[in-house]
């Protein structure tokens, strides 16, 4: 167990003394810090409401965007920018007696959710060239002339995958957190808002929405993390795997909505990555698809990616790469 150790760590070591792999840090904490600087200019987050009138100002708010929208008259060419949907969100707060708190750390970890599409992309990246780079810089045959079997070379590998993609997502969260705690201060350690829930407000706690905003991403990008994978081994080639992982990845979803009316077409790994469609009282994608029935099907999809990797990496021969 020490020697699969030790493979992880040199995985590990290797991905992380690349300068590329600083530079894509780098570049998701300026990302963040954009964001930050974007949303502390553009979108009044000061305005926390938290007065003794704070019923108040949420009234005189619904009858500003009302004033709004009355006058938003397209036939002459008057467009007026208002929100109907905050005049719903003002009343949860008025007819259950919840102040407003201001917007925080959490809360922009909350957004920041969107970010794990670039996680994945960076993880597609490594895990496409863990093995291809292997055969393309000829590495591979030092690799496997060591006491070790290529099952746990292999695993080695899939996991440091694995782990590259915590590493990143911890990253994430804790850079939006500490980002988001210098420009919009912290609204407590685990602060309670009113957010569209399935159509509906409901005021929920952030930390738990974090959780779960990120665990449905987390499925997806363990999926493609391991489509990626498994393209690197099968082909040998990272820009192959990078490409074809991106673009289903870019492309997952309307691949899905364009079979969705296909009886099969619930088979499809991106109708199934996407769990968040069974919460809150969504409505999934395609009829009769249940969450059990999701993760069946992703269960099968990993396997087979799984054992796709195993066979073509352990029986291939090297002897003339």
């Amino acid at each position: 167990m020490s020697n699969f150790f030790s493979l992880i760590y040199n995985e590990l070591s290797k991905i992380y003394i690349l300068k590329s792999t600083w530079i894509m840090y780098i570049a998701l904490a300026l990302l963040i810090i954009g964001g930050a600087a974007l949303t502390s200019v553009f979108d009044n987050t000061g305005e926390a409401h938290e007065t003794d009138d704070w019923r108040e100002v949420l009234q005189e708010e619904n009858e500003e965007i009302q004033q709004q929208m009355e006058e938003n008259d397209p036939e002459s060419g008057v467009y007026v920018t208002a929100n109907p949907n905050q005049i719903e969100r003002n009343n949860y707060h008025l007819e259950n007696d919840i102040e407003p708190i201001g917007y925080g750390a959490w809360q922009y970890v909350q957004e920041n959710q969107g970010l794990l599409s670039i996680v994945s992309l960076l993880t597609i990246i490594v895990a496409a060239g863990i093995i291809a780079n292997e055969f393309r810089w000829g590495t591979i045959k030092l690799l496997l002339i060591r006491p070790l079997s290529r099952t746990k070379i292999l695993a080695s590998k899939y996991v440091s995958v694995l782990l590259f993609a915590l590493f990143t997502l911890l990253f994430v969260l804790l850079f939006s957190w500490i980002t988001g705690a210098l420009f919009f201060g912290l609204e407590g350690a685990n602060p309670y808002v009113v957010q569209n829930q399935g159509g509906s407000y409901e005021y929920v706690s952030v930390i738990m929405e974090i959780v779960s905003s990120y665990g449905y991403g987390l499925v997806n990008l363990v999926m493609m993390a391991t489509f990626a994978f498994m393209i690197s081994s099968v082909f040998r080639n990272s820009a192959l795997a990078i490409g074809i992982a991106v673009f289903l990845m870019m492309a997952g979803n309307m691949i899905a909505a364009f079979f969705a009316d296909y009886a099969w077409g619930k088979y499809i790994l991106f109708a199934n990555t996407d769990l968040s469609q069974y919460a809150n009282s969504n409505t999934p994608w395609i009829e009769d698809m249940t969450l059990g029935f999701s993760i069946t099907v992703l269960c099968v999809y990993y396997v087979v990616f799984i054992l796709l990797s195993w066979v073509f990496f352990t029986k291939r021969d090297v002897a003339g790469q």
